[in-house]
C-alpha cells in the first residue's frame, strides 16, 4: 500500500540533466542544431531540467562566447515549463560575476555555481565569491559541492551561512554527506539535489528536491519512474527503477569519464549524430563502446541502441 508524502520544494524542477555539449565532427565549433535536439529529446524522456556548460558538458573548453551561444539556443529549444540553468562559476571570482550577468540576460531559470576549484579558497572565502555571484544578478544560484574535483568541500557551517541569502536556494551534492545534509535541511531552506547518479535513490529518500543527472540525458524516463514512486510512497517501485539503472549508471559512471561515456551512449542511441570530443578528452574506444552498448541493451524502459550505429 502507497500514500503520498508532502514533497520537498523544487525551485528548479525535479530530473535534471547535466547537458553534454554537441560539437562538429572535429570539435572546432559547437554543434547548435544537435544542442536544440538533444535539449527537446531529453524532455521528451522524464527531464525538467536542463543544465548547460557543466563538467558533463566540457565547461572547461568552451569560451565565454560558446557559452553564451548554447544557453541562448537551449533556452530557444524548449518550452517556459523547462528549467534552463547554466554554469558560471570558475576559481575567478570577477570572471564568475562576468558570466553571470551575460547569461541573466538570456531569460534563463538559474545558475550553477561551483566551488572555486585549483585555488581551493577557505570558507571565508567561499561565502565571499558566492554571495558576490549572487549578487550580481536577480537569477537564483543553485551550489555544486564536489569536492572530489575542487579539492574543497562545503562546511557544515558555510552552508548554514548561505542558506541565509535570498538568492541561494539550492546545492547539487556530489560530496555524499547524507548526515550533514539532513542537518542542513532541518535548519535552513536549502534544497538538495542528487549530483551522484549512483546514489539518487538514497538522496530522495531523505528528502532530496531531485536529481542533477549525467545519465539522465540517456535513462530519464527511469529516473522518472523512481521520483514519481518515491513521491507517492512506493519503495519498492523505486527500488525497481533504481535496480534497472544499475548497469547503465555503472557503465557512465565508472568506467570511463561521464562526458565521454554519456556522449557515446547518446550516440549509439542514435540520438547524436558522433561523439567527437575536445582535449583533453578523447572519444570512447572500440571495447569502450562495446561496453556502453550491452549496458543499454541490458536496461529495459530507455531507449536502445540504435541499430546501425551497434558496434561489432
Amino acid at each position: 500500500m502507497t500514500s503520498t508524502a508532502p514533497r520537498p520544494a523544487r525551485p528548479f524542477g525535479t530530473v535534471g540533466t547535466a547537458m553534454v555539449t554537441p560539437m562538429t565532427e572535429d570539435a572546432h565549433e559547437l554543434d547548435l542544431d544537435a544542442a536544440q535536439k538533444l535539449a527537446v529529446h531529453v524532455t521528451e524522456h522524464g527531464n525538467d531540467m536542463i543544465v548547460v556548460s557543466g563538467t558533463t558538458g566540457e565547461a572547461p573548453t568552451l569560451t565565454d562566447v560558446e557559452k553564451l551561444e548554447l544557453a541562448r539556443a537551449v533556452r530557444a529549444a524548449v518550452g517556459p515549463e523547462i528549467k534552463v540553468i547554466a554554469g558560471v562559476g570558475t576559481y575567478d571570482t570577477a570572471h564568475s560575476i562576468d558570466l553571470a550577468r551575460e547569461h541573466a540576460k538570456l531569460g534563463l531559470d538559474g545558475l550553477l555555481v561551483v566551488t572555486p576549484y585549483y585555488s581551493k579558497p577557505t570558507q571565508a572565502g567561499i561565502v565571499a565569491h558566492v554571495s558576490a555571484i549572487a549578487d550580481s544578478t536577480d537569477l537564483p544560484l543553485m551550489l555544486y559541492d564536489i569536492p572530489g574535483r575542487t579539492g574543497t568541500p562545503l562546511a557544515y557551517e558555510t552552508l548554514l551561512r548561505l542558506g541565509e541569502h535570498e538568492k541561494v536556494l539550492a546545492i547539487k551534492d556530489a560530496k555524499a554527506n547524507l548526515q550533514q545534509a539532513s542537518l542542513v535541511m532541518e535548519q535552513t531552506d536549502l534544497t538538495f539535489y542528487s549530483g551522484e547518479d549512483a546514489l539518487n535513490l538514497a538522496w530522495l529518500s531523505i528528502g532530496a528536491s531531485g536529481m542533477v543527472s549525467v545519465v539522465g540525458q540517456v535513462a530519464g524516463d527511469l529516473e522518472r519512474k523512481m521520483v514519481d514512486a518515491v513521491d507517492r510512497s512506493d519503495l519498492a517501485a523505486a527500488r525497481d527503477a533504481h535496480h534497472r539503472l544499475v548497469p547503465i549508471v555503472e557503465a557512465i559512471m565508472n568506467r570511463i569519464p561521464g562526458a565521454v561515456a554519456a556522449k557515446a551512449a547518446l550516440a549509439l542511441q542514435g540520438v547524436l549524430p558522433h561523439a567527437a570530443m575536445r582535449g583533453p578528452h578523447v572519444p570512447a574506444d572500440a571495447d569502450q563502446l562495446r561496453a556502453l552498448a550491452a549496458a543499454l541493451e541490458a536496461v529495459d524502459g530507455i531507449p536502445s541502441c540504435d541499430p546501425s550505429r551497434r558496434p561489432l
